[in-house]
This record gives structure tokens, sequence and C-alpha cells, in this order.
């Protein structure tokens, strides 16, 4: 993996590209103090994923991510910072980065993230690979591949703020969504065992996987809830994505008055993410 390091104090990418690079697969490509060169080097570099403090001089790292995702979707964004405000952090995770790491730094939660979103680029970077053998090389149309990605990186961005973007499960949702937004199909129109060649074994681990995710958006938008962020938003994909019930019952159960939480259903799921897209 590309990395890309941006924070004032320069202690701070010393320590981040020392721990990185103990894993020969690691190589931090560029190191700047501030914003505005990020930007500049980052556009014209292969970076698979950049790490920016939060708060910084001129252009805050929100700031920068939200330029860099603009210009560069695919590209993957983990926040440092020493600030709890949750409204931040809120704002942070709707820019579109994928985790924080707290300062002061700890090489163990700094191995973790990372290796959570390199895997997540790795099962993107293979799903592309599969959708483009699957579409046997025919040339579409530029409105066509337009409206695809843009399908596609309306869906990321769900999963994003839901928090599950490196769950094993995630390329099966991507997957799937895209399924049935091209065939125009409801969940339970699907034929899985003919549309993956798979058994019903293979379908199982794979629901498995799915409901995993699911239950873990689930869980973190109950979190966000409890935060207080109870915004248009979050009581939207509440309702379609789970039905508000089960979020409620969620909260219940992480503030310890609830014995059981809130249920997942993939078809509620996958139909009501496809109506969002």
């Amino acid at each position: 993996m590309n990395f890309y390091i941006v924070d004032d104090d320069p202690s701070i990418p010393m320590i981040l590209r020392q721990i990185l690079e103990k894993n020969p697969e690691n190589t931090v490509i560029g190191i700047a103090h501030e914003a505005k060169k990020a930007l500049a080097d980052i556009m014209i570099m292969d970076v698979d994923i950049v790490l920016a403090d939060l708060l910084m001089p001129g252009i805050s790292g929100i700031e920068l991510i939200k330029k860099l995702k603009a210009l560069k979707p695919a590209l993957r964004a983990i926040m440092i910072s020493q600030v709890k405000d949750s409204d931040l952090r809120a704002e942070a995770y709707e820019a579109g980065i994928e985790f924080f790491i707290d300062k002061p730094i700890n090489m163990i939660e700094v191995k973790t993230v990372v290796e959570k979103v390199s895997q997540s680029v790795q099962m993107a970077t293979k799903l592309n690979n599969i959708q483009s053998l699957v579409g046997g090389g025919a040339v579409a149309t530029a409105p066509v591949v337009d409206q695809k990605q843009q399908q596609k990186e309306k869906i990321l961005s769900i999963l994003r703020f839901l928090g599950i973007t490196s769950e094993a499960g995630s390329s099966d949702i991507l997957a799937i969504a895209q399924i049935m937004l091209d065939q125009n199909l409801s969940f339970r129109e699907i034929d899985f065992n003919a549309a993956y060649h798979i058994d019903d074994r293979e379908k199982k681990i794979m629901f498995q996987r799915i409901r995993r995710a699911i239950k873990t958006g689930l869980t973190n938008l109950a979190n966000i809830s409890l935060d207080g962020m109870g915004d248009e938003i979050v009581v939207e994909y509440a309702n379609t994505l789970y039905e508000y019930k089960n979020v409620r019952s969620e909260m219940l159960l992480l503030e310890g008055t609830r014995s059981t939480g809130g249920k997942t259903s993939l078809k509620r799921f996958f139909d009501g993410l496809v109506q969002e897209v």
C-alpha cells in the first residue's frame, strides 16, 4: 500500500512512517506538514491511503479530505486527532474518512486500523477486477459508465457513513447492490446460486458475512444517535435500511436498559440501499 501522511507536528509523520514501513508491503511515498502541499502532491501521486491531521492551519484535515475525495473518489482516508468532539468527528466521517487514530499515537491502534483499511482497498480492487471480467470487455457508452460509477460511489458513501467499509461483507454488499441496480431486481428476486456459481453452503457463508457487516452498521448508527447526532440523514438511514424501531432497540441495548438489540433484515437493508441510490 502507498501512504501519504499530513500533519503539522513533524514528529507524527516520523512515528507513523516507522510503524507503517515495518510491514514490507507498505511504503510512505509522501509527507507534508500542511494541507496545501499535500493536495498538490497527492493529485500527481499513486496514493492508496492518506493519513491526515484533523486540525491544521489553513486548510483543515476535513476540508482536505473533501477536496481529495471529490477528485479521487477511490482514495481512502484515516484521520489523526486528539480531539474528542463528536460533531467534528461526525463531520469527518461524512467527509469520507474510514477511521480515526487518536493521539498520542498507539502502535497497536495504528496497525489495526491500517490493516482494516488496507483489506478494504484490496477487496474493492478484487471486486473491480471481477466486475471487469463479468462485463466481458464490452464497450459501454460514457454516460452508462458515469452512472455506474456514481451509483457505486453512493453505495460506498452509505457504507462509509455506517462505518462498515472495512467489514468482510462490504464487498458482497456492493456487488449485490450493483446486480440489483443493473438488472432492476429486488433482493428476493436474485438467484444467488446462479449469479455467483455457488452452492447453498457457500451462499449461507456469504450471507453470514453480510449479516455481520449489517449488524455492525446498525450498532454504529445507534451509537451516532446516542451521541446526539440524530440529524435527517441518520433518521433516513435508520428508517430505510433498518426500520427505526430496530435502531431504537439497539440504542437501548447500548444504554443498558434493554437485554436485546435491534434486528436486521437482508431484504430491508438491500432494498433500502438500492432505494437510496
